[in-house]
């Protein structure tokens, strides 16, 4: 990433603050990835894992999706997979750019929406982004939408894989 652009994704300009209404927009379309991502990967890895049961292979899913996102696990028991299942995680995670290689421009956009968000909440996610681009999920040459490009983005991911209504273009109001 460049050095500019890290700055941005860390807090845009110096001095600018994400109006707070905008955040928990933001963190649901951020959601939406974190969905669209893990639905992806469960197909991509279906066949590889056919010998899993299956509630194990959603959870390998989860913590793939959980590690990439820098988000925790909900449960005490995710937890304790994802630990016991550590080196797969992590060899799935090295093979996330080829798997998900469709998404990663939605990807590389919710991270970095993450990230400001975050940092709107005091919360340093930074790390988070620097191992997403030593894993090579990082589309660094992408501009930093403007979060409302970013909302009708993934408003768009979600439409085309289902999870969301398509979008309508309002009826003008007769007069």
């Amino acid at each position: 990433m460049k050095p500019d652009t890290d700055n941005r994704a860390a807090g845009q300009a110096q001095g600018e603050q994400l109006d707070s209404r905008v955040i928990p927009v933001m963190r649901e379309a951020i959601a939406m990835v974190h969905m669209v991502c893990f639905r992806e990967l469960k197909n991509k890895l279906a066949d590889r894992f056919k010998d899993w049961e299956p509630a194990e292979f959603r959870r390998l899913v989860g913590a793939i999706i959980n590690d990439i996102f820098g988000t925790p696990a909900p449960d005490g028991e995710s937890v304790r997979f994802a630990r016991q299942h550590q080196n797969t995680v992590e060899k799935e995670l090295w093979a996330l750019a080829d798997n998900l290689a469709d998404l990663l421009p939605h990807l590389t956009d919710a991270l970095r929406m993450q990230t400001l968000c975050d940092h709107e909440q005091g919360i340093n996610s930074l790390p988070t982004l620097l191992r997403a681009r030593t894993l090579g999920v990082l589309v660094e040459e992408r501009p930093i939408p403007m979060p409302s490009t970013f909302i009708i983005l993934v408003r768009q991911l979600g439409a085309r894989y289902g999870m969301l209504e398509p979008m309508q273009a309002a009826e003008p109001a007769s007069e």
